[in-house]
């Protein structure tokens, strides 16, 4: 039976509080388009996304009419490129190209999976492909790219990480002139998953059906006012705040992507039930973090306090669904949250102390600005480190960082929209990682992956 009470709570979450469906994306396999002439590989992935996907942005857009709900991002995640580069040996950046008409034909706004996975080392299509990814992010607008360089069950490819500093280096100068955009829609991963709705980091693994739609919810903001009701609360209330609100929120996105799937005809997958924040006023995870009484995001007590937050998000969300997947907890980009942008140009939040919160919530080092001169050996260095905590800790964790070109620490840089902006952060000054950079080879696994 419908509850008044609870319809009006969720009209307050929606018109108040900045809750969303971040994203629905689509999972299309593109296995069945491989061929060994490019132009007509390109061919088939055009028809396949342009018919799978036709109704993608409508449906969309009549479950935001039927339900009120806002869909704020209608994605395409696709197989990972390199694979089909393997088969044509042909200029991967085709792809992109293909790519980028098919999603201005079907109207998303981001499709991923410009990717390759090299965490135990580089197979046919893989090198081309790394390799071509400034060149295609600086000619395609909605094209994301990512690279799984690590896991827990193989360890680190050092060599990629070498090769990944230089191209986000690269993306970066060859983006200069759009404040280096092209390392937005970039990700550098370790345990990266599969079945991913949100982007930069999204593709169709090996392993999903042909065709899936999964969903990303968001909702700082209705954690954050669920918190300011409860002043006094001890942290084992908070945690129990947290959790029953991350219900309702996954089961408003459980609904969502049911509603979708039917519609559309596709296999519904997940629901990532991960807290993504934004630049607008209300909708961040560090004020969720400061509500619970820290003074500024980046302190002392900011890992505990992310640590609970993610841990309670997780608990609420699969006791709302059977089928939660994804990334699924607490986003921290720093761009696209207002709290962090506050707490870096404050110089309370700093790259180290994000880099400790990393190992405690989803992802990793995201959406962070470093000075434009930056050497390719430091930002391979800083995507070690990121994967190391990672392989480490059995968890997804990423990189995503801009070398903000021409501007220096203190200065801003500013995409607007969801992706934000903020100050450029400082990094070790006068030190170098070169020499351990160069070494490359793999760092071993470690003991966690022999669980068999």
């Amino acid at each position: 039976m419908l509850n008044v009470q609870d319809i009006m709570e969720t009209i307050t979450m929606i018109q108040e509080e900045n809750l969303d469906i971040r994203t629905i994306t689509m999972g299309l396999s593109l296995l069945d388009c491989a061929d060994a002439d490019v132009g007509r590989s390109c061919e088939k992935i055009y028809e396949k996304i342009t018919r799978m996907a036709a109704r993608l942005v409508p449906v969309g857009e009549e479950i935001e009419r039927t339900y009120g709900i806002p869909i704020i991002n209608k994605r395409i995640a696709v197989t990972p490129i390199a694979m089909l580069a393997a088969a044509s040996g042909g200029d991967p950046v085709e792809y992109a190209r293909t790519l980028e008409r098919a999603s201005q034909a079907v109207g998303v706004n981001f499709i991923g999976g410009y990717s390759a996975l090299v965490h135990k080392g580089f197979a046919a299509g893989d090198l081309a492909l790394i390799r071509s990814i400034p060149e295609a992010l600086a000619e395609t607008e909605h094209i994301c790219a990512s690279v799984n360089i690590g896991s827990t069950k193989t360890g680190i490819n050092m060599d990629a990480v070498a090769l990944m500093g230089r191209v986000v280096r690269e993306a970066a100068e060859r983006t200069a002139d759009r404040d280096s955009i092209g390392c937005a829609k970039l990700v550098v991963f370790c345990n990266a998953p599969e079945d991913n709705p949100f982007m930069a980091g999204a593709f169709h693994g090996p392993g999903e059906p042909d065709c899936v739609l999964n969903v990303g919810v968001s909702g700082p903001g209705v954690v954050r006012a669920a918190l300011a009701k409860h002043p006094e609360a001890d942290l084992t209330e908070v945690a129990d705040i947290i959790k029953r609100t991350a219900f309702k929120i996954t089961r408003m996105g459980q609904l969502v992507g049911t509603e979708a799937s039917r519609r559309l005809g596709v296999p519904f997958g997940i629901v990532d039930l991960s807290l993504a924040p934004t630049p607008a006023v209300g909708d961040s995870v560090a004020h969720i973090l400061e509500e619970m009484g820290l003074s500024v995001c980046g302190t002392h007590g900011t890992t505990a306090a992310l640590a609970l937050l993610n841990d309670a998000v997780k608990k609420g969300g699969v006791m709302a669904s059977s089928h939660v997947g994804g990334l699924s907890g607490a986003f921290i980009p720093v761009t696209e949250d207002a709290g962090m942008i506050d707490a870096a140009r404050a110089g309370a939040l700093t790259i180290e102390k994000l880099e400790a919160m990393t190992a405690v919530c989803s992802v990793g080092l995201d959406m962070i600005v470093i000075p434009g001169d930056t050497s390719p050996e430091t930002i391979s260095a800083i995507i070690a480190d990121e994967a190391a905590i990672g392989m480490v800790n059995s968890k997804t964790t990423a990189v995503r960082v801009i070398p903000a070109i021409g501007k220096a620490e203190g200065e801003e840089l500013s995409f607007g929209g969801l992706l934000g902006g903020g100050p450029v952060m400082p990094l070790h000054n006068g030190c170098s990682s070169a020499k351990f950079i160069a070494r490359g080879g793999r760092i071993p696994a470690p003991m966690q992956s022999l669980k068999n």
